[in-house]
């Protein structure tokens, strides 16, 4: 109940006091009325004799009880009356907000001690003062705080505001410390109701709650700027072990060596993991991680990660496998980094923690909108599982699942926590299912809009029937079967070489069109398949599967395969390989273009000039190395200065700039540079161990072109040289160089 409606029934049972008071008192009247007619009419009977004294006094006797009854109830109903007057004002002096009722005149009415305390030291504020005279008390006294208003303006505003329709409440600060909010509403007959509500402790609060806000964000700037410092500060250095690394793997080295370098490579690579990992959850933490959507390929995004994670699969004999959806669409609009982010932790996990057999990853979805589909993708593997009592915080931040089975597996125990993080930032749902010892499977919920389909393939027809089909992994002669027949194909299933090479040995060429072989199978493998078809007389084309196509030695059967494609399989690839059996004519429809444009040039031009800012001295010994292999003219400046000046001499055609170099660092010697004639054109890329949100667009918004993220990676530099190499120039890749 708010204390309106609690004053409000006070002043009520008051009324109904009064109102009974004022009921007795005429009943009172009534019956004094009663006893004087009685008595006249006892007089007049005794004057004629018709009374004998015994009914004179037992009428006398019935008037005075009527009379002593109606005093008696008078009496109640004036202390009833008097009792509801003491409740309401006890109840309206104890609350802490003041109260106060003014009649149509602007008469002070009634008013409770928490309203006239603000007022002490004025006898005449009391029931019957104005309300102007209560302003002039605040104003002229110098009791309420009018912040540079003059008093007459604001005693006259005060008043105004009294005459508009809706009376909006207002905030006072008084002298003695103390903040109130005024509330007025205009009661019936035209009064005014006035509640003087005490904020001061609300406000204190809010002060302290603002200030502890911004507390907790300078907290975080110093948090983030730590962050964003570490990151440099260790990037910079790990640019020289990770980059000296790789090009020490690309020496002749004794196989010892090599595996020194390797591991120096790997876990370089390794820490730079962990600090991406520490920097999204930073991000995240700070609500200052923003996704961009685009277009981009789910299937294709899926396949590059299974690529990606091919060579420790392989390792310990783990196929990975992918089962999209037939029937849905393949392009979607969302952040292909974050959503390649997710697939990698969870997949990556999977491997992690599986030993031998498979890792499954399904993909099935639903039309949920017209133009939006929800996605739901799994992650399947058969490795050490979880136990049901961790399940619950495995999604933790920093938590490892920790026994003797897995104690041997290294992490931060950040990526489920920011793979759930990013899923729910993309707007869906993530969960798990595990059993201890048989696997786990991580799934997702997404629901996103399609993007618009790239231009496909021409439908070429394929003009093959049956296909034979030789996989030892069931899952995989499903997934293929699922595929064949959605081409209209007849597909024959077998699970070993041998049972292949029996079934066609029992049937002419004529009975299968195809053979479609996986290419590690026990006792017979896929090569060995097809050099025993082709020693047998069948001359059928063979696609084999190979989930490490670049690492197949020289088999005799090799020249025999019509294609060896990669594993896991995508549609298209499979579609368009069956398109070019059927229609041998053809070429292959997505041949690659040229990969360096200048390298049909004639090699009478000049070297290409590239100028490097950098004021890290391993740094530098890094970057000459990584380019050691090019036809270029390159020259080093120590800091922002000797870039300026050395643009000036040489004229390059493409300058790499660190960011972060002393006396002038890179932002502003790009800017430099491009105020001096032809410094507009020439193409600045950053050199940048900076890699928190917004660096890169703060970096672009100095004048830089592109952006290249320490540690640098050599397949990047080179491409990059590349595609900057200027038409009058020699190709920059010496093994690109046409002749005659």
């Amino acid at each position: 109940m708010t204390m309106f409606d609690k004053l409000t029934a006070e002043r009520r049972a008051r009324l109904i006091a009064e109102r009974q008071l004022d009921h007795r008192t005429r009943e009172l009247d009534k019956t004094l009325g009663l006893l004087d007619a009685a008595r006249q009419e006892l007089r007049h009977l005794r004057s004629r004799g018709h009374s004998t004294p015994q009914e004179i006094e037992d009428r006398a006797a019935a008037a005075l009880t009527v009379q002593t009854r109606a005093l008696q109830d008078a009496e109640i109903a004036q202390q009833e009356a008097v009792m509801a007057e003491r409740r309401l004002w006890d109840s309206i002096n104890t609350v802490r907000d003041g109260f106060a009722v003014f009649n149509r005149s602007q008469e002070m009415i009634i008013a409770n001690q928490a309203y006239l305390g603000v007022f002490s030291g004025y006898p005449e504020v009391q029931p019957g003062i104005s309300y102007r005279r209560l302003l002039e008390i605040l104003a002229l006294d110098g009791r309420v705080l009018l912040n540079g208003a003059n008093p007459a303006e604001w005693i006259e505003a005060m008043i105004a505001r009294w005459q508009e329709d809706k009376i909006d409440p207002l905030v006072l600060s008084f002298a003695r410390g103390d903040t109130a909010r005024v509330y007025d509403r205009r009661a019936r007959g035209g009064d005014i109701v006035s509640l003087v509500r005490d904020i001061t402790e609300a406000e204190r609060h809010a002060a302290e709650l603002d200030e502890a806000r911004r507390h907790a964000e300078a907290a975080n700037r110093a948090k983030s700027a730590f962050l964003a410092n570490m990151s440099h500060e260790i990037r910079t250095p790990m640019n020289g072990v990770v980059g000296m690394s790789e090009l020490l793997c690309d020496t002749t080295l004794s196989d010892e060596q090599r595996l020194y370098a390797e591991t120096i490579r790997s876990s370089g690579e390794a820490l730079l993991g962990i600090i991406n990992d520490v920097l999204d959850f930073s991000k995240i933490e700070a609500d200052k991680l923003t996704l961009h959507p685009e277009p981009f390929d789910l299937e294709r995004c899926i396949h590059e990660v299974l690529i990606l994670l091919q060579a420790g699969a392989r390792g310990r004999s783990i196929d990975l496998l992918m089962d999209y959806d037939l029937f849905l669409p393949t392009r979607f609009l969302a952040d292909p980094g974050r959503m390649r982010q997710v697939m990698t932790n969870l997949i990556g996990n999977a491997v992690k923690f599986t030993q031998n057999g498979h890792v499954l990853i399904r993909v099935v979805g639903i039309e949920d909108k017209e133009d939006r589909h929800q996605l739901n993708i799994t992650v399947e593997d058969t490795g050490i599982g979880i136990a049901s009592e961790d399940i619950e915080g495995i999604f933790g931040e920093f938590a490892q699942v920790e026994d003797q089975s897995n104690r041997k597996f290294e992490g931060t125990g950040l990526g489920l926590a920011i793979t759930r993080r990013l899923i729910e930032l993309m707007g869906g749902q993530i969960w798990v299912e595990s059993e201890l010892g048989k696997g786990s499977c991580f799934g997702f919920s997404l629901t996103l809009p399609l993007a618009e389909e790239s231009p496909t393939m021409p439908a070429e027809p394929i003009r093959l029937e049956r296909v034979l089909v030789a996989d030892d992994h069931l899952i995989n002669r499903t997934i293929l079967e699922r595929q064949l027949a959605a081409q209209g194909l007849e597909v024959t299933l077998c699970a070993s070489g041998p049972e292949a090479l029996a079934l066609l040995q029992n049937s002419s060429d004529g009975g299968f069109d195809l053979l479609i072989t996986d290419h590690e199978m026990p006792g017979m493998d896929g090569l060995a398949l097809t050099q025993k078809l082709r020693e047998t007389g069948h001359t059928l084309p063979v696609l084999m599967l190979s989930s490490s196509p670049a690492v197949l030695d020289d088999h005799p059967a090799l020249p025999e395969l019509r294609a060896i494609l990669q594993k896991p399989l995508l549609r298209h690839d499979l579609v368009r390989h069956l398109q070019l059996i059927s229609n041998p004519q053809q070429q292959p429809v997505d041949a690659p273009e040229p990969r360096n444009p200048v390298a049909v040039l004639p090699a009478q031009g000049r070297t290409m000039r590239i100028l490097c800012a950098e004021d890290n001295k391993t740094n530098r010994l890094v970057f000459s190395k990584m380019v050691s292999g090019l036809a270029i003219d390159l020259t080093f400046a120590e800091d922002g200065r000797a870039a300026v000046a050395a643009f000036k001499s040489t004229r390059p055609d493409l300058i790499f700039m660190d960011i972060s170099m002393p006396d002038m660092d890179g932002r502003e010697a790009t800017r430099a540079i491009r105020q001096l004639p032809g410094g507009a054109q020439v193409p600045v890329v950053a050199l940048t161990a900076h890699a928190m949100q917004g660096d890169k667009e703060e970096i672009l918004a100095a004048g830089l072109d592109h952006v290249l993220t320490k540690p640098l990676k050599k397949p990047l530099l080179v491409e990059m040289i590349t595609r900057f190499c200027p038409a009058d120039a020699n190709p920059v890749d010496p093994g690109l160089q046409q002749t005659g």
